[in-house]
């Protein structure tokens, strides 16, 4: 029996003016191919826009393209790149390309715009992000009930990292409306934001946390990346990283994503059988930003956000709509269709 759900989000404040997005998304910031079908350059085509390609909780996709997955399921699958996953969304949305890869809980902010979007392989139980606190803010900011008054580094204003700092905001006693959420991006010109002042605190994830750690910019202060660290800070398990796709082009195109679907799924089980190490090999070389030990480390870290099988996790959904209603209007006073956000067939039936 097919199990189909499906979920819509729009993180932003309004969509973006669609003609900037259009020129961020062409201009991406990285942009690869995975060749045709056994080389021949006629597999079909599919472009995926991931909210950025180098963050570990998103490495499914990449991987999938160097493990030569999508070539032997016949699909020329090219992959562009966007600092933050809301930008994804928008150009998702806006048609520029087929699939995303980003935050799941964008599918139910989506649905109440009138969007239909749907999660076709879950690639995360968990958030994989971090809250992390400038050293010389260690001191003064020692919980989400610090944050009152702070400035909090997120990727992108309306993204996943400014839904997750609200929620653990408003879950702490502190108003949104009493504290400044700052887009930094990751990487570094988050790091930058972290040193120079120009955030307190801020959340992001692997490479860019390893990194921080490593210079001692900052501190941990929530962790995110295991079930566990999620259970703990949001009260469940919280799907993050996924394929999502529109809902009519899921519909309309079955084969393809299920190609897709097989790929992804076939990566996921390849990642759970093999070391950081080994994973960190495979990725490509500037990603590790010349120190592989490190790379390898943040790798291992992120890990355990990871399915095994590309399923959406039960009481996932659940978790996610509950995180959204603390904060988001739209979604606190409307009625979520969790069953359109999401769908299972495609990796159920999986090779």
């Amino acid at each position: 029996m097919r199990k189909t759900a499906r979920y819509a989000s729009l993180a932003v404040s309004g969509l973006l003016a669609l003609s900037s997005l259009t020129a961020c998304a062409n201009d991406a910031a990285s942009s690869t191919s995975a060749g045709g079908s056994k080389g021949d350059g006629k597999g079909t085509k599919v472009k995926i826009m991931v909210g950025g390609l180098d963050k570990v909780i998103y490495m499914p996709a990449m991987l999938t393209q160097r493990l030569g997955y999508f070539d032997s399921e016949g699909l020329d699958v090219e992959l562009l790149s966007e600092p933050a996953g809301v930008q994804a969304e928008t150009a998702l949305v806006s048609g520029q390309v087929q699939g995303a890869v980003g935050f799941y809980d964008h599918t139910l902010d989506l649905q109440t715009k009138g969007k239909a979007v749907e999660s076709v392989v879950q690639f995360s139980h968990a958030p994989g992000e971090v809250e992390v606190v400038a050293a010389k803010k260690a001191g003064d900011v020692t919980s989400p009930k610090d944050f009152k008054g702070r400035k909090l580094g997120v990727t992108g204003l309306g993204s996943s990292t400014d839904f997750l700092t609200k929620y653990l905001a408003v879950k702490n006693g502190v108003n949104v409306s009493e504290f400044t959420p700052v887009a930094v991006g990751a990487g570094p010109t988050f790091i930058a934001a972290l040193q120079q002042g120009s955030i307190d605190a801020g959340m992001t994830t692997d490479p860019t946390v390893a990194t921080i750690l490593d210079k001692k910019a900052g501190k941990i202060l929530l962790d995110m990346r295991t079930p566990e660290g999620s259970q703990e800070a949001l009260g469940g398990p919280y799907p993050s990283s996924s394929l999502y796709m529109q809902t009519d082009w899921v519909n309309g195109h079955k084969e393809t994503v299920q190609k897709l679907a097989n790929a992804f799924v076939r990566t996921l089980k390849w990642m759970s059988t093999h070391s950081a190490s080994e994973i960190a090999a495979k990725m490509p070389a500037d990603y590790s930003q010349g120190d592989k030990t490190l790379y390898a480390e943040a790798i291992k870290s992120t890990l355990p956000m990871f399915t095994k099988d590309g399923v959406m996790p039960a009481n996932g959904p659940e978790t996610v709509e509950k995180v959204l209603k603390a904060f988001n209007p739209n979604i606190k006073n409307a009625k979520v269709d969790l069953e359109k956000t999401y769908t299972t067939e495609f990796v159920e039936a999986a090779e």
